[in-house]
């Protein structure tokens, strides 16, 4: 299942009984950032760990890292992680320069959902 936006973009979401996996695709820029904190709120409120899925994601500004860091933020208070799997290189020198590195857990690897 993925919401799809004019550029053909989507952010696809799995789950299974454990975790739910949120999959980014194309560019996410201030256009795009509303709606993935939109889907992972919805995805958070289900009440499951949620692994963001980056490896589909060739690029990321400053606004989809804030959405990352506000829905971190929002599974912490609940007592949940935020995890995030398989950057891309860009994405990760975008949580290096910023700091965003240290906040997260990040896995290489892409999830399995």
């Amino acid at each position: 299942m993925g919401q799809a936006d004019e550029r053909g973009d989507r952010i696809d979401v799995e789950s299974n009984d454990r975790i739910i996996v949120v999959r980014p695709y194309g560019e996410m820029d201030i256009s795009r950032a509303p709606s993935l904190q939109h889907t992972l709120r919805r995805a958070l409120a289900r009440g499951a760990d949620v692994v963001v899925d980056l490896q589909h994601l060739t690029f990321c500004d400053s606004s989809g890292l804030n959405a990352l860091l506000t829905a971190r933020t929002e599974a912490a208070a609940d007592g949940r992680t935020l995890y995030l799997a398989a950057p891309t290189h860009q994405v990760v020198q975008l949580l290096k320069v910023t700091g965003a590195d240290t906040v997260f857990s990040i896995d290489p690897a892409p999830p399995i959902a």
